[in-house]
């Protein structure tokens, strides 16, 4: 009698389908693609990039605002993005950020990087992932929904393992004329600049000099011998953290490190503008 029963209820199904196969089409697809997501979300073994993200809007080549500090403070290192189902996406591993706009003496916006860790989906063979259902490479921006902010940045870097970050200490002579006798006391031995992870920037001497007439002649132009007094030269050692990058000396990220370059900081007590790399040892 079961067996009866069954065949009947199974004609009766395929006679249904029959008649109304395309809402049968419809279900057998919404199914199959459920299957497929179900298998995705509990099975399959997910994968994993490393990304390294400078915070912006929008693509790279747009002039956009810089991060404030008080939006500084709220990104942490070990922060999660979770998925729907608790399971996290993105993870926050480190977090650096420099001021930016010292050169105007502007110190209250940084341009912050962050390194994260990405679940991502394979694009094929291509060698490609899109991160939540979008591209990823370098260039293209990318959004993060933390538990502490949403962020939004440019993709600078792509790996499938850890990043390799190997640092090394450099002793930098900076220099700076017609410098202003306040600067000099503004400027603190002992003082640094912490990124977020490490001390970057120490200062471990400074020494002045008051040669402006020669400064004068140099740079083609006449200062009155009668204010002579208030221009000095300041001449700065520092103790600074960089990265060999392709053969060039690399500081808070995108900073090339030669003579005769300028290099911006800010330390507690001075924000240094318009000082020359005289030397690095």
């Amino acid at each position: 009698m079961k067996t009866k029963r069954n065949k009947r209820a199974i004609k009766k199904l395929l006679h249904l389908f029959y008649k109304n196969y395309i809402v049968g089409i419809f279900i057998l697809c919404i199914l199959s693609v459920g299957l497929v997501s179900l298998y995705k979300l509990f099975v399959t073994k997910p994968t994993y990039i490393y990304a390294r993200v400078k915070l912006g809007q929008g693509m790279w080549w747009a002039s956009t605002a810089k991060a404030p500090v008080w939006f500084v403070k709220a990104i942490k290192n070990n922060v999660l993005e979770k998925d729907i189902i608790g399971k996290p996406v993105a993870e926050i591993l480190s977090v650096r950020y420099y001021p930016w706009g010292s050169i105007n003496g502007i110190t209250n916006q940084f341009d912050v990087y962050i390194t994260t860790r990405l679940k991502v989906t394979s694009m094929g063979r291509s060698g490609s992932y899109s991160f939540k259902r979008s591209p990823i490479s370098v260039g293209m921006p990318i959004e993060l929904d933390l538990s502490s902010s949403f962020i939004s940045g440019t993709v600078t870097q792509i790996d499938t393992v850890p990043f390799r970050e190997v640092y090394e200490h450099k002793t930098v002579t900076l220099e700076k004329k017609y410098a202003h006798p306040w600067e000099y006391e503004s400027i603190r031995v002992g003082d640094t600049y912490f990124d977020g992870t490490d001390a970057v920037f120490k200062i471990t001497e400074k020494a002045v000099g008051d040669d402006t007439q020669a400064f004068a002649v140099e740079q083609g132009r006449f200062i009155d011998p009668s204010v002579s007094s208030q221009r000095i030269s300041i001449t700065v050692k520092a103790k600074v953290m960089v990265e060999q990058k392709d053969g060039n000396l690399i500081f808070a990220q995108e900073q090339t490190l030669i003579p005769g370059k300028y290099l911006t900081i800010t330390t507690p007590h001075y924000s240094f503008y318009d000082f020359v790399i005289k030397g690095i040892e």
